[in-house]
C-alpha cells in the first residue's frame, strides 16, 4: 500500500514522522557511542548496587529469616489493646502532647524563617554575599536531621516536649527558609513591576505585588509540614523530647505489643485526620491564590 492510498490524517502522521527523522536523526537513530555510554552507565549502577549490598552484608537468608520474625511480631500485636482506660486516657494525652510539639514547631519555625527567605531570594536580595551567606547558613541547619537536633536540645534543656518544640523549630526552619526563598524567586515580576510603575515603592510591590503570589505557596507548605511533623515528633519522643513516642518505646522494650500495636493505630488515625483537614485548606489556599491573580 503506498503513501497516495493511505487515509489522509495516517499520510500527514508518517510525513510529520519522516520530517522529525530528517531533522533529529540523533534521536530516532541514535549513535553508537551514545549507546555505549548508557550500557556503561547502566552496568556502573548495577556494579555500584551489588558492591553496596556485599558492603553491607546483605543476607536473603536473614531476610527471609527476618520476615518470619515479623510476622510473628504482627501476630502479637493483635488485636490493640491500651489495658484500660486509665492507660487508654495516658496514651490521649501525649497524642495531644505530641500533635501539640508538631503544630509549635511548624509555626515558630515557618514564623523565624520567612523574613530568610527574602534575605536567600536572588530577586528580593541582589547582594551576591548576601546570599550566598544566607543560603550556606539556611543548608547547615538543614543538614542536621530533627533526631540530632533532639538529643542535642534534651541536653541543653533536658527531658520533655519542649525540647521536642525547639528540635522541630531547629529542624524546620532550615528546610522552610529554603522553600521559602525558592517560592520567592518562582514569582512571577510582572506584579511586582505594576506596582512599581504606577508610583508605589518597594514595600507596596512586595505587599500588593509579591505576597498575594507568595503567600498561598507558603501556607501549603506550612501545612503540609504539619501533618509530616505529627510524625517526626512521635520519632523524636522516643529519645525523651516529650510526646507517645515516649510511650511506644517503653512499651516495646517490656514487649506489650497490643499497646503497642495500639499506640500505632491512634498515630495512624490522628495522622489521617490531620491529612484531611490540611489537603482541604491546601486546596482552599491555593484556590484563593489563583482567583487573586
Amino acid at each position: 500500500m503506498t503513501a497516495n492510498t493511505l487515509h489522509p490524517v495516517v499520510a500527514d502522521a508518517r510525513a510529520r514522522e519522516a520530517e522529525l527523522r530528517a531533522r533529529y536523526p540523533d534521536i530516532f537513530t541514535p549513535s553508537i557511542r551514545h549507546r555505549a555510554r548508557v550500557v556503561g552507565i547502566i552496568v556502573a549502577l548495577t556494579a555500584l548496587l551489588v558492591f553496596g549490598l556485599v558492603q553491607l552484608e546483605f543476607s536473603l537468608p536473614k531476610l527471609l529469616l527476618g520476615l518470619g520474625k515479623l510476622a510473628e511480631f504482627l501476630w502479637r500485636m493483635i488485636p490493640p489493646s491500651t489495658g484500660g482506660w486509665s492507660k487508654f486516657l495516658i496514651y490521649l494525652h501525649a497524642l495531644a502532647e505530641t500533635v501539640a510539639i508538631a503544630f509549635l514547631g511548624v509555626m515558630a519555625a515557618a514564623l523565624l524563617a520567612f523574613p530568610f527567605g527574602f534575605l536567600a531570594a536572588k530577586n528580593v536580595i541582589p547582594n551576591a554575599v548576601v546570599h550566598f551567606l544566607s543560603r550556606r547558613f539556611l543548608d547547615t541547619i538543614r543538614g542536621v536531621d530533627e533526631l540530632i537536633w533532639a538529643l542535642i536540645w534534651v541536653s541543653v534543656v533536658g527531658l520533655g516536649p519542649f525540647a521536642g518544640v525547639l528540635a522541630l523549630v531547629t529542624a524546620n526552619f532550615g528546610v522552610f527558609g529554603k522553600l521559602f526563598s525558592e517560592a520567592i524567586e518562582a514569582a512571577d515580576r510582572k506584579a511586582v513591576e505594576g506596582v512599581a510603575s504606577v508610583g508605589g515603592s518597594g514595600l507596596d510591590a512586595m505587599r500588593f505585588g509579591l505576597l498575594p503570589q507568595i503567600l498561598p505557596v507558603i501556607g501549603s507548605q506550612v501545612l503540609y509540614y504539619f501533618e509530616s511533623n505529627t510524625r517526626s515528633a512521635t520519632i523524636i519522643g522516643i529519645v525523651g523530647a516529650g510526646g507517645i513516642g515516649l510511650h511506644l518505646a517503653e512499651q516495646i522494650r517490656v514487649l506489650e505489643y497490643q499497646h503497642v500495636s495500639a499506640l500505632i493505630l491512634m498515630i495512624l488515625i490522628t495522622v489521617m485526620a490531620i491529612d484531611v483537614v490540611s489537603t482541604r485548606l491546601r486546596f482552599a489556599l491555593i484556590g484563593d491564590g489563583a482567583q487573586r491573580r
